[in-house]
């Protein structure tokens, strides 16, 4: 098949397809069951569940039954795998998989999706080498038939990687990974409020009167990615990792640590244990070993938890439906492109797995991902602890790298003179807090002086400025909004009084965190240079809004926590319905002119249409999507769901599209509306989110001490070059700095979007998974598949040096 679209007419007929999921559970995984029924039916080939894994796969029978469009109707909300998962020792053996071998053949299923871990991927790679053998013993035991045999000669494998752990290297983000960090996340804040305090600076108040240090045991037993990035996500005060234990002597170093935090007047600590924690000597690191250490070295006041099997609960989040951000489908989109490389599959195709990378669904060889994998195994036991880290891959050793900065209990003493203010710009949004922290803390390991603005470029213009310090911003990486307040107004209106406040305060650097009015307000800063020296100063813009609309990043802060916000919402609307007649829900989302929200959160939730500004519709095609929806209800789903971005068209209003829908519907189906507000604008930050705004802060400020140092001439600070303000953005595969002037082309200042989006491409796929016939554009992955596998077929310490970085892979 051709790499340009995908034609239903042409691609599974007579083809079918099982689909199993093994090993341990995770969140996500109904989604991309979901997700491959869907685009398997779409594209006319059969496709069976197989029940409890490979133990199903062996037993045969009741196990292998027939999926239809509406088996995997509300499935995307659960977690775990509805169609179960077990451990099974007889798919070990031949025998066992000649069973299996003999079940798929007397059904026609030559083609074999897997969603699991490295063992169970490994095991279906196993199954496919030996399949000709396999079918030649069972003709010689009489169990098929020469034509059976004939028919089935070859067999095509997929994996999808479901692992909480993120343990598989080849993919950012396995299926689950985004869902555990949410419950762990969730945890760790229900917790720390126990131990946490408000104070009122005034009176000296304090509102709590724990002091307790708190060590929480998370999943991981050869992968600390779940620990290291919530200790990131939370300011954990030390983290355990088996990929780099600690020095000799850590014993010492962690109590020291934990006295001097009290000693400043930190009443809580917080302490991150993988459970394959160990120290240099290969002997483990258990949560009750440091309670035990800390308790009798300081007497402090210790508590442990251990998280154990509720990472893998509760409801999938957005990130692992839809994976956005910060990212394209690792359920829904590696669905289709599962189902895409099995009916493409030759028999001198290798088995691959379907990973991420960056914002593509990708194929890649399933053993050389499964023998990297390995090498990280091979590493640690061998006590090459940096190159462990380094064969995680640029992801992890980057957040292995920021934690290390960011855990100092003493700042360096260093000094650079330099005068940086941090300013929030536009509607407060969540993630802007970690933001600002991690800016705050990497400048004054730079040595720099940082400033906080209050209240926007008002306050700038007021002078609404003070000093801001290490232990000023400890707590805010989980805290929603904006601590610093926040304005929407734009500074041409007070453009010299902030040019005299800069001089007044000697401000060397800006940091402007928000959304489409900071970008804005970074313009006309950068066009208020001609009249105002002190405004030659670099700047960078640190995309933060809900509505993701930002031009220059394909994600900004917060969207994610809105879009979590958005999915659970949806969640509870459809339940709500549950046991009632047939009923539809007319949803509007939040977002200006933007439709990302509405869009992401249609794939996330599962709905029948997103009507947004750039797609353009008109009555046919309120007409249209209104009769198949009526078609769809006549069947055995229940449920509908109807997304409306609030600004998508002034006359096709969210009262009009209801009432519609209610007229058209009579008799088939009632309608509910709900309009979400500023419901989703608030709430405590996602863990992406979290990390995110962490990151952004992070590398903003390094770039702007490098470029301090380029514009710094005969004793002043002086930048007017395009380069000098940019917007930091994620593009594709890395951060990047942007000039503000370039940016302008690509800018629909009216309706304040950028004029492309990378995620408009993502609509098809939401009318295939809602059962419209069209066509599937996947012209982008043939060049990104050719560049990944080209590097995976490098030896390992080399693939990921060569790997660009992704989403989750920001260069340093």
């Amino acid at each position: 098949m051709s790499h340009t679209s995908m034609d239903p007419t042409k691609m599974g007929i007579g083809r079918s397809i099982a689909v199993l999921t093994s090993g341990g559970d995770a969140q996500g995984m109904n989604a991309a069951v979901r997700a491959t029924v869907r685009v398997g039916i779409y594209t006319g080939a059969k496709v069976y569940f197989v029940h409890e894994g490979y133990q199903g796969l062996v037993d045969g029978g009741d196990n292998i039954k027939l999926a239809t469009w509406e088996s995997v109707s509300m499935m995307l909300q659960l977690g775990g795998t509805v169609i179960g998962s077990a451990r099974c020792m007889d798919f070990r053996a031949r025998e066992g998989r000649m069973k299996a071998a003999l079940n798929l053949v007397k059904l026609g299923i030559t083609n074999l999706c897997v969603i699991g871990g490295d063992g169970s991927l490994t095991g279906a790679n196993q199954f496919r080498k030996e399949w000709a053998t396999l079918l030649v013993d069972l003709v010689k035991a009489g169990k098929i038939t020469d034509d059976e045999a004939r028919k089935s000669c070859h067999l095509n494998i997929v994996g999808m990687v479901g692992s909480i752990d993120n343990d598989f290297c080849g993919t950012d983000m396995t299926i689950g990974t985004d869902s555990a960090l949410h419950r762990i996340i969730e945890v760790v804040d229900a917790i720390t409020t126990t131990g946490g305090y408000l104070k009122n600076l005034k009176y000296k108040i304090y509102f709590n009167f724990h002091q307790r240090t708190f060590i929480l045991e998370v999943m991981g037993r050869h992968c600390g990615y779940l620990a290291l990035v919530t200790a990131l996500a939370c300011g954990a005060d030390w983290v355990f990792i088996p990929e780099m234990p600690p020095d000799e002597g850590w014993e010492g170093h962690l109590c020291r640590r934990l006295a001097d935090q009290r000693a400043r007047g930190s009443r809580l600590n917080v302490i991150i244990v993988a459970e394959g924690a160990m120290d240099r000597a290969g002997n483990p690191i258990s949560s009750e070993d440091i309670k035990k250490l800390v308790e009798k070295n300081l007497g402090f006041d210790t508590r442990t938890t251990v998280l154990g099997h509720v990472q893998r609960g509760g409801t999938p989040s957005a990130f692992d439906r839809i994976l956005v951000g910060l990212s394209l489908s690792l359920s829904l989109r590696m669905g289709v492109e599962a189902v895409m490389a099995l009916l493409e599959a030759t028999p001198e195709t290798p088995a691959c797995v379907v990973s991420l990378s960056g914002n593509q669904a990708v194929r890649l060889p399933l053993m050389e991902c499964v023998q990297v994998t390995k090498d990280v195994t091979t590493a640690m036991a061998e006590k090459r602890w940096e190159d462990a880290i380094k064969l995680r891959g640029k992801s992890f050793e980057n957040n292995w790298n920021t934690y290390k900065m960011l855990a100092h209990i003493n700042p360096p003493d260093t000094k650079s003179n330099i005068n940086v203010a941090i300013v929030n710009i536009g509607a407060p949004c969540a993630g802007m807090n970690a933001a600002v922290r991690s800016a705050v803390r990497i400048g004054i390991i730079q040595g720099h002086n940082m400033l906080a603005v209050h209240d926007g470029f008002e306050g700038l213009a007021q002078g609404k400025i003070e000093p801001i310090t290490w232990t000023g911003v400890s707590g805010w990486t989980g805290k929603g909004g904006s601590e610093l307040g926040t304005k929407r107004v734009l500074p041409s209106e007070y453009i010299e009084e902030i040019s005299l406040t800069i001089a007044k305060f000697n401000i060397h650097s800006l940091v402007i965190i928000g959304g489409f009015e900071a970008y804005m307000g970074g313009l006309e800063l950068v066009q208020g240079r001609d009249k105002y020296e002190e405004l030659c100063i670099p700047m960078v813009v640190i995309p933060a809004t809900v509505s993701n609309n930002v031009p220059g990043s394909d994600f900004s802060i917060g969207a994610d926590t809105a879009l979590n916000t958005i999915t659970s919402t949806c969640d509870r609307i459809k339940q709500s319905a549950a046991g009632t007649k047939r009923r539809v829900f007319i949803i509007e989302t939040a977002g200006g002119y933007c439709g990302y929200l509405a869009t992401m959160a249609g794939l996330a939730a599962g709905a029948d249409a997103a009507y947004i500004y750039e797609d353009k519709f008109g009555i046919r095609d309120l007409e249209m999507n209104v009769e198949h929806l009526v078609q769809k209800m006549k069947t055995d789903v229940k449920r509908g769901l109807i997304l409306r971005n609030e600004n998508c068209n002034a006359n096709y209003t969210t009262d009009f599209i209801f009432a519609l829908y209610s007229e058209e519907g009579k008799g088939i189906f009632d309608c509910r509306k709900n309009v979400l507000g500023h419901m989703q604008q608030g709430g405590t930050p996602t863990p992406f989110d979290r990390n995110f705004g962490t990151k952004m802060g992070s590398k903003a400020v390094l770039w702007i001490t490098e470029k301090l140092k380029e514009v710094y001439r005969h004793g002043r600070i002086f930048a007017n070059t395009p380069d000098s303000a940019c917007v930091l953005g994620m593009k594709k595969r890395a951060l990047t700095f942007q000039p503000l002037a370039e940016l302008k082309e690509q800018t629909d200042f009216v309706h304040r979007i950028p004029k492309t989006s990378w995620w408009l491409k993502l609509r098809p796929i939401m009318k295939i998974l809602a059962k419209y016939n069209i066509s599937l554009d996947t012209s982008e992955h043939a060049h990104m598949e050719h560049v990944i596998k080209k590097r995976m077929s490098m030896p390992a310490p080399l693939m990921k040096k060569a790997c660009p970085p992704t989403k989750h892979e920001e260069e340093e």
